[in-house]
């Protein structure tokens, strides 16, 4: 992290914030399998409805509660979608059938959908322009490490304390963020843009607002390609992985457990490195990330096909080189597009961006499963990895084309500089 956002006392109390959250989030995941899947013996599909609450939200919704955080005050947003998501968990504690926990979890996916792009506003708002890729870097490393750091503590949280005293541990994580958002700076008053005049767009013209704006950045269009496509294999093969493990002979209980962490581990290491850089080219590292995705799924194909032994040894390495790539493609375009968004506008465009993402991981599981239906489950990680590497190659043949183009706007900071550095 640079010295200016070690300075950054606003910052640092966002990320701060953003941890325990981001730690929130996925904290209470394992105890609500625990509840719903072993002690009240829950059928597979409402197994997979659980998962599905939680994102429908932000794709359906994301647009509009990306608009509804530029109207907004953002530090009043993530109070109160803090709060609301902490009173919500403390209700799974009284659900007493699976329509309830279905219901609390819905409603918790809308109020994280509100706080995702309020939080990335509110970034926008407290750091510099020049310091901007190296706090996006951080922040993905932040969520990144909550996703590999959420389910596990909360595996040995529900043996040791059991699965109620989970959910209130995990309610507390949303009031303590919300009292660290509590002492961020309010905005200071915006630059005037043209579309906030006092007989400016309605709300309904507004949500589409985030998306004329990336279709008038090629980066920023076929950057979103890139991410959305990447993120969809993922899904489609991270679902199958175990089916795919399944096929080695020297399989071992623990070889799914060390490739998600191998792979955690890959995405820590680039978010690292990253947030001490600041003067890469996004676009070259998306590609380069795609790339690695696509080596690291259609290897994990062929060597699973020769059936190689040591596999205790390649499928961490394989998930550690995919794990990192996949921050490469990630980590760069969500910096950028931060850095390319104007202030005002940071809502609703990454409202647009969560929709995307969100959208790929609800139908990339059951995409990957209908396809190693079709095909098998070999030939399936073999075709999607290299799918993935033409892609890269295609990439690289149009990348004049897509870094060709001055700015969409010049990035208004409105907020930036309120908070010494």
């Amino acid at each position: 992290m640079g010295s200016s956002l070690r300075k950054n006392k606003g910052f640092i109390t966002l990320m701060t914030a953003q941890a325990i959250s981001g730690l929130g989030d996925w904290l209470s995941i394992v105890a609500i399998i625990t509840l719903v899947g072993l002690k009240w013996e829950a059928t597979p599909m409402q197994m997979s409805l659980i998962i599905l609450s939680l994102a429908l939200p932000m794709a359906l919704f994301g647009p509009i509660t990306g608009t509804i955080a530029d109207r907004m005050e953002r530090k009043t947003l993530m109070v109160f979608s803090d709060v609301v998501r902490g009173v919500l968990i403390l209700l799974l504690t009284l659900a007493t059938n699976v329509w309830m926990v279905y219901g609390c979890l819905f409603l918790t996916g809308i109020f994280s959908s509100v706080f995702i792009p309020a939080k990335n506003g509110k970034l926008k708002e407290l750091v510099a322009d020049e310091n901007i890729k190296g706090a996006m870097s951080l922040s993905s490393t932040i969520d990144s490490g909550t996703k590999v750091i959420g389910p596990l503590v909360s595996g040995i949280l529900v043996s040791l304390i059991g699965t109620y005293n989970v959910f209130y541990l995990d309610s507390a994580t949303f009031f303590l963020s919300a009292i660290f958002i509590f002492l961020l700076p309010k905005a200071v008053k915006e630059v005037k843009v043209e579309e906030e005049k006092r007989d400016g767009p309605s709300f309904k013209e507004e949500i589409k607002v985030g998306f004329s704006f990336i279709k008038k950045s090629r980066f920023l269009l076929y950057g979103l390609f890139l991410l959305g496509v990447s993120l969809l294999i993922l899904q489609l093969s991270d679902s199958q992985f175990i089916v795919l493990l399944r096929q080695l002979t020297d399989v071992s209980p623990n070889l799914l457990g060390y490739l998600v962490a191998s792979a955690g581990v890959g995405m820590l290491i680039t978010g690292i490195y990253l947030s001490n850089k600041t003067d890469y080219n996004a676009f070259v590292y998306m590609c380069v990330g795609v790339f690695g995705i696509g080596l690291g799924f259609g290897l994990m194909g062929v060597l699973t096909h020769y059936d190689l032994r040591l596999s205790m040894l390649w499928v961490p390495a394989l998930g550690l080189m995919a794990g990192a790539s996949a921050g490469l493609v990630f980590i760069p375009f969500q910096a950028a597009t931060q850095e390319k968004t104007p202030v005002h506008m940071t809502g609703r465009v990454f409202g647009v961006v969560n929709s995307t993402t969100t959208t790929a991981t609800i139908i990339g599981p059951l995409a990957g499963g209908a396809l190693a239906t079709v095909i098998g489950i070999i030939p399936s990680f073999i075709i999607t990895g290299s799918l993935l590497i033409i892609l890269f190659f295609v990439s690289i043949a149009v990348r004049n084309k897509v870094e060709e183009e001055t700015d969409v706007t010049e990035s208004q900071s409105g907020a930036q500089g309120a908070t010494p550095l």
